[in-house]
């Protein structure tokens, strides 16, 4: 859909985000403000013209089918306000025509509404936050900032529209060429891969001690310099939370690589609390582009006991680095280690919650230690 105001069959606003115009959307006599209601018309491309019945019955759809997509998309209920555009009509059209056509089953066309909504919301957010505040602040008193966000969201819209479309392309064609390569469907739901976290070590500290924008800077640093890491050395950023982010890898030698990487350049940053690293390798399940299961939880786990400016993985990895070649099978065994990557000193076991006793392995890179 194309609008960012919220869109259902009740009043409450309780269900989801609310858009830019939806404070007292439910009583058709509230009327936005004129030069906002123009820019919502210039970025959603027409204007406002039916009630969420009228859009529902316009696409050829019942009113609980476009109301589940909508609501799955994040947008809060208007009541009957007439609230939605041209563009809503057509896209609710598009989505049901999708499932009519037997392309999508009803319950994956939600998924794909509510996974579209949840990664966009947190992208308009971003770009709010990040830069638009800062370019729209009124150059010279008297100006209003809805007079200097007009111009300068019709020079930016199409130029990010075309942006977005590309990455997402891109993004895309690299899903798909991972599903044409796995074996099989379960495969592709139960996958073996590096599962890694790494984590701000005390934070929550920071927190008391930092202003808000401090901590909001120090945020953005650690998760731009995670995500760039991340993506150049061969893995996939699943998500990032704050002082935490959680990445994946194909292979073992790529999340190792990785974590000591992580390591290594917050070590150098000044700026930065020191970093502990978790990485387990094993079965997981993806949906919606999120990871489940124990080996997932494994991950985690380890994260929470590594020592500060570490790196600890699981069994499972170290044999899978060992069985690559990056690490030898016993540093005391092997007479020659120079043609290794990695070192690995075994730790105490120790139980941990719900998995019962892990043997952690300390990885290093080999040169530093090992």
């Amino acid at each position: 859909m194309g609008t960012g105001t919220g869109i259902g069959t009740g009043s409450s606003a309780g269900d989801g985000p609310a858009g830019p115009f939806a404070e007292g959307a439910g009583d058709p006599d509230d009327e936005p403000d004129p030069s906002a209601l123009r820019i919502e018309e210039l970025i959603l491309g027409s204007e406002r013209q039916y009630t969420p019945f009228q859009a529902a019955r316009a696409a050829g759809v019942s009113m609980e089918l476009a109301s589940r997509f909508w609501r799955a998309m994040g947008f809060a209920d208007v009541g009957q306000a007439r609230a939605l555009t041209e563009a809503d009509v057509l896209a609710l059209r598009r989505l049901s025509g999708l499932v009519e056509a037997g392309l999508l089953s009803e319950t994956m066309a939600v998924q794909v509404a509510r996974s579209t909504g949840q990664t966009t919301a947190r992208l308009a957010d971003w770009q709010i936050d990040s830069f638009l505040m800062g370019l729209t602040e009124p150059p010279e008193p008297g100006m209003t900032r809805n007079e200097v966000t007009f111009p300068l969201v019709q020079l930016l819209l199409p130029e990010l529209e075309e942006f977005l479309v590309y990455v997402w392309r891109r993004q895309l064609a690299a899903a798909t060429g991972r599903v044409v390569q796995a074996q099989d469907d379960e495969e592709m739901v139960n996958r073996r891969q590096a599962i890694g976290f790494a984590d701000l070590v005390g934070f929550t500290r920071l927190t008391r001690r930092l202003e808000d924008e401090e901590l909001g800077e120090l945020v953005e640093a650690f998760e731009t310099t995670s995500a760039d890491l991340v993506a150049a050395h061969g893995g996939r950023l699943i998500k990032a939370l704050g002082d935490e982010i959680l990445y994946v890898a194909e292979d073992a030698g790529t999340a190792a690589e990785i974590g000591l990487r992580l390591i290594e350049t917050m070590a150098n940053d000044a700026t930065m609390p020191e970093l502990r690293v978790g990485i387990a390798f094993g079965t997981m399940t993806t949906r919606m582009g999120d990871v489940f299961g124990n080996t997932v939880n494994l991950a985690s786990r380890l994260t929470s006991i590594a020592p500060k400016d570490t790196v600890l993985v699981d069994g499972a990895l170290r044999a899978e680095l060992t069985a690559s070649g990056a690490a030898p099978e016993s540093e005391k065994e092997s007479e020659d280690l120079s043609g290794y990557r990695f070192a690995l000193q075994p730790l105490y076991q120790r139980p941990v919650r719900g998995l019962g006793v892990v043997e952690p392995w300390l990885l290093r890179r080999r040169g530093t230690g090992g």
